[in-house]
């Protein structure tokens, strides 16, 4: 099994495409105004859009995404206008991540894992056969 795609609910697609098109994700297919989705610059996996008349209440959802240059990438962003709540930090989980929200509130973490993205230290070993 492999993810194919996330996809997280938006208001109103015609201002949350350009805002996915400047994080740099390429919009391959388009159904207005219900559906939207992109493909991630690196990797074969894609995130899409679906348009909803109530999005959720609370935290949300919590999307992620990995960079390699991650403190390169976050500047380009800001030069481009995108705001963050979270400047690049490094966390007590050996990740290093920048946070923002996108125009529905849903969270965004712009994150630089490397090994530890699936090997930390606290990994769960399988039992050896």
């Amino acid at each position: 099994m492999n993810l194919n795609q996330i996809t997280v609910p938006s208001a109103d697609l015609t201002k949350s495409i350009p805002f996915y098109e400047k994080l740099g994700l390429k919009l391959i297919v388009t159904s207005l105004p219900h559906y939207a989705r992109f493909q991630c610059p690196d990797g074969n996996s894609s995130f899409s859009l679906h348009q909803t008349n109530e999005l959720p209440h609370g935290d949300g959802i919590y999307v992620y995404f990995e960079c390699k240059n991650l403190d390169e990438y976050i500047e380009t962003l800001k030069q481009k206008g995108i705001v963050f709540d979270l400047e690049p930090t490094d966390q007590k989980w050996l990740w290093r991540e920048a946070r923002l929200k996108d125009l529905d509130g849903n969270q965004l973490i712009l994150y630089y894992g490397g090994e530890n993205r699936l090997n930390p230290p606290w990994k769960i070993e399988s039992p050896k056969k």
